[in-house]
């Protein structure tokens, strides 16, 4: 596989870790920190240290792991902890993680003292194919996904397959529902070597390709003004739910969990509004109701559901916007979509 080029850096796949190394050497940085979370600092952070141990110029920073800690207090913290251990401009920080990770330390790295440089190193399925790219950094705030952040991208992003092992296989599932979607608004080759695949442990090519779609787009819309919304399409109703699972279950869903839900009420849009067939609407579903548990979303909860959905951040003057599909392969965005139709497509998904 060949060196991805984003916007100004590049994605690297093959010995990301030797990469990364020669990264920070070529760099002539002051220090450089590591962020992690104590999942990665077990499991990927050693076979890291072995590549950067001789080198004694870093420091390690530590955050609890999941969602709950993608918010402001948490990145006062990591800003503490670059003061504690005098980080100045010319410092790198070091992304090592999943989603939340990446999110976080790139919100906290291109504010700290007006920015510092920061590359990802992501460790989970999600991450390598949709956080780590595109230069989008942020938090959560009052339950609302991503609703604070910056438009700022890394120097380097090195996506390592082998930290997929450490991984659970609910987690390799949260990651794939991002390259379903992929093929969905963008490839439908894809979409069926997806569906013809091992899916539970998919290969390196698979996440290359994945990638590479989500890259084309970044590049052409680097500010998510047009083409980049169409990187959306399931995440109207996915991050609604994501956000109620997290306030109100005891176990909440993944990210990918959430998506898969919104991709298949969001296929029912496409089908209403888009004139999707009922043939693809069906394959849609087969195949992502075949990969996750069937959620429960009691009809009493809809009201909270549409209210999340109005303070998504995609909204146009009041009005809930979705990413829809005319075909597999194919989308459009910028569909205004109304509350009855937006319960109408959860009432679907609960009937199947």
């Amino acid at each position: 596989m060949n060196t991805l080029n984003s916007i100004g850096y590049p994605i690297y796949f093959n010995d990301t870790l030797s990469e990364l190394v020669k990264f920070i050497e070529k760099g002539n940085y002051s220090r450089f920190f590591v962020l992690t979370d104590e999942n990665t600092a077990k499991h990927c952070l050693p076979a890291l240290r072995e590549k950067i141990d001789h080198l004694d110029n870093f420091d390690i920073i530590e955050i609890n792991a999941g969602e709950e800690s993608k918010n402001i207090d948490f990145c006062v913290g990591v800003w503490k902890m670059l003061i504690d251990f005098s980080a100045d401009r010319q410092s790198l920080l070091i992304n090592l993680g999943g989603g939340v990770i990446s999110d976080l330390g790139g919100f906290a790295a291109s504010t700290y003292k007006r920015g510092i440089d920061f590359v990802n190193v992501p460790t989970t399925l999600l991450s390598q194919v949709d956080a780590s790219v595109g230069g989008k950094t942020g938090i959560d705030m009052d339950n609302i996904k991503n609703i604070i952040g910056t438009f700022t991208q890394p120097k380097a992003v090195f996506i390592e397959h082998a930290f997929l092992q450490t991984l659970p296989s609910r987690q390799i599932l949260s990651g794939l529902a991002e390259m379903l979607k992929h093929g969905l608004i963008a490839d439908m080759a894809y979409w069926n070597s997806l569906k013809n695949s091992e899916l539970k442990n998919p290969s390196a090519d698979l996440i290359y390709r994945s990638v590479e779609i989500k890259n084309k787009v970044v590049i052409e819309d680097p500010h998510e003004k047009g083409i980049r919304k169409s990187l959306n399409f399931g995440h109207t109703i996915g991050h609604a739910v994501e956000t109620y699972s997290l306030v109100n279950d005891e176990n909440p869903l993944t990210h990918g969990e959430a998506i898969a839900i919104g991709m298949i009420c969001e296929a029912r849009l496409s089908n209403i509004k888009l004139g999707l067939t009922n043939a693809e609407l069906t394959e849609i579903n087969d195949v992502i109701g075949n990969l996750y548990p069937k959620y429960v979303i009691a009809e009493s909860c809809y009201k909270e559901l549409y209210s999340i959905m109005q303070k998504d951040k995609k909204n146009q003057s009041g009005k809930i916007n979705c990413t829809l599909l005319t075909h597999i392969g194919q989308c459009r965005i910028d569909n205004i979509c109304t509350e009855d139709e937006l319960c109408e497509s959860l009432r679907y998904y609960s009937t199947l």
